[in-house]
C-alpha cells in the first residue's frame, strides 16, 4: 500500500485524467433508472461485456420492473444463462422487481438505503446508481479502484469502505463526480492486475508505485 499522496498531486492527476476524457461514461448498456439496477447486479463477479451481451435482447422486452415480473425467473435465466451465478440473481433480480412494483410504484428509490434493502444490492451497486443515474458524487469501489488507489497513493485502504472514505476525503470536490469512473477505466486498462501498462500511464510520473513496467 503506497502512502497517501499530497492534495497537490491529487488535483494533478485528475486535472490529466480530465484531459484524457472529460466525461467518462459507465461501460454497463441501460436504458433507464431499472434497467441500470439490473444491470449493475447482474454484474457481480461477471464482465461488462458478458453482461451487456446477456442484456441485449433482456432489456428489449423487459425494461421495467412489471414487464421483467411478466418475463418471470425461468424466463429470465434464459436470457442470463451465461453469466455466473445466474440463477441465484434471477431470483434477486425477480424480488427485487415485485419490491419495486409493490413498494415504490415500480420506480427505482434514489437513497442508499433504499437501493441497499433490495434483493442483489450491495453499497457498491447503489452507489454507481447514485452516480450514474442522479448524478450523486458516491464512490463505487471494486477490485480495479481498490487497486489503482492503493498502489498509486491516490486513495489507500485496508478495505473497500476505507478506499470509498479515501475518495470522498483527498480527492477534490470538482473531480468526485467523475472519480470514480476514472479510476475503473484506469485500472482496466492501464494500471492493469498483472502487467501494468506504464509506459502509457498520463500519470506515471506522478505515481509512486516501485514496481513500475517499461
Amino acid at each position: 500500500m503506497a502512502k497517501q499522496l499530497d492534495y497537490h498531486t491529487i488535483h494533478e492527476i485528475f486535472s490529466r485524467f480530465e484531459a484524457a476524457d472529460p466525461e467518462p461514461k459507465g461501460e454497463l448498456n441501460h436504458v433507464n433508472a431499472y434497467t441500470l439496477v439490473v444491470a449493475v447486479a447482474l454484474s457481480a463477479q461477471a464482465t461488462d461485456v458478458g453482461v451487456n451481451r446477456a442484456t441485449a435482447q433482456l432489456f428489449e422486452i423487459a425494461d421495467t420492473p412489471e414487464k421483467m415480473l411478466a418475463l418471470g425467473e425461468e424466463g429470465l435465466i434464459e436470457h442470463i444463462k451465461t453469466i455466473g451465478l445466474f440463477r441465484n440473481k434471477a431470483k434477486n433480480v425477480i424480488k427485487l422487481s415485485r419490491i419495486l412494483v409493490d413498494e415504490y410504484d415500480g420506480k427505482v428509490p434514489s437513497s442508499r438505503a433504499a437501493l441497499q434493502s433490495l434483493p442483489g444490492v450491495g453499497r457498491k451497486t447503489a452507489n454507481v446508481v447514485l452516480n450514474m443515474w442522479w448524478s450523486y458524487p458516491a464512490q463505487a469501489v471494486d477490485t480495479h479502484i481498490f487497486r489503482v488507489g492503493n498502489r498509486t497513493g491516490i486513495c489507500p485502504g485496508k478495505t473497500v469502505d476505507h478506499v470509498e472514505r479515501a475518495i470522498e476525503d483527498n480527492i477534490p470536490v470538482e473531480f468526485q463526480h467523475h472519480a470514480h469512473h476514472w479510476l475503473i477505466l484506469h485500472g482496466r486498462y492501464v494500471c492493469k492486475a498483472r502487467k501494468p501498462m506504464c509506459s502509457n500511464c498520463v500519470v506515471r510520473d506522478l505515481c509512486p508505485f516501485e514496481e513500475k513496467t517499461i
